[in-house]
């Protein structure tokens, strides 16, 4: 889920080193390498899933998931404390609007309409403003679905939207290795915080690969010789799995809907 250009090398390493502990322990059929070529339903969807990040509002709300969570990964940027994290709201650095009030009629971007960070933390920031006006209509003139955060940064900052939800750990990334797109933004306020996104496998995997998974997460978190490798993902641990994960995550759905703005719109 975190895999800007700057950190596939990163991400091609770690999964490198977890591969060989997996193997060790006695995990059969390990890719050696991580696989790019599907999209993450088709990733989420195939029952020989051996580890993948979700997206924790499609886990909570979509009962045919059939995915375990393994681990919550633990980052280490602005809007992260243990394995939570927030989504910031950003709007063109040249737009002089103070107030997430001050934003009703103008145009928002979500990366997809089933992202927790994009969409869901976007609509329980609005939710206790924007269902007084419910009747009349959305608290946006548009919401646009541009596909990914970076694509969402890129159209309020070229004046195709005005605001924005964007995962704080993309976020961070951004700034760090396209700071002249974040240089166009600046950050109105932060979201609610949300779980972070979990490691997952399929449901089906056994026991004994569960625990080598968590065995290997683990130790790649602590093994010295690849801190510059999490220092570029921003990561720093994990925490135990938690299937409870989803609790938080449908309460922001189900407070929003009480106060009157079930969608985003």
């Amino acid at each position: 889920m975190y895999d800007h250009p700057a950190q596939r090398n990163a991400n091609d390493q770690l999964w490198t080193a977890i591969a060989r502990l997996l193997r060790e322990r006695g995990v059969e059929d390990v890719p050696p390498h991580l696989d790019r070529t599907q999209d993450v339903q088709a990733t989420w969807r195939d029952p020989r899933l051996l580890l993948a990040q979700a997206c924790g509002y499609p886990l909570a709300v979509n009962t045919t998931l059939a995915l375990r969570v393994v681990a919550l990964p633990v980052y280490d940027a602005p809007g992260c404390v243990g394995a939570t994290h927030t989504s910031v709201l950003v709007a063109r650095a040249n737009d002089d609007r103070e107030s997430i009030e001050a934003f009703r009629g103008t145009r928002a971007a979500i990366n997809d309409a089933h992202s927790n960070t994009g969409m869901n933390l976007f609509r329980a920031t609005l939710a206790p403003i924007a269902g007084r006006s419910s009747a009349t209509g959305g608290f946006f003139q548009t919401v646009i679905a541009t596909g990914s955060h970076h694509g969402s940064i890129v159209a309020v900052g070229a004046g195709d939207a005005d605001i924005a939800a964007i995962d704080c750990v993309t976020y961070a990334a951004i700034a760090r290795f396209e700071p002249e797109l974040t240089a166009r933004l600046r950050i109105l306020m932060g979201s609610p915080v949300s779980p972070t996104l979990p490691f997952v496998t399929a449901a089906s995997t056994s026991a004994a690969t569960v625990a080598a998974l968590e065995f290997a997460l683990k130790h790649v978190m602590l093994d010295p010789e690849l801190a510059a490798v999490r220092a570029r993902l921003f990561l720093t641990g994990t925490a135990p799995a938690d299937e409870a994960i989803s609790v938080p995550i449908m309460r922001l759905q189900s407070n929003a809907a009480c106060a009157g703005y079930p969608d985003l719109r």
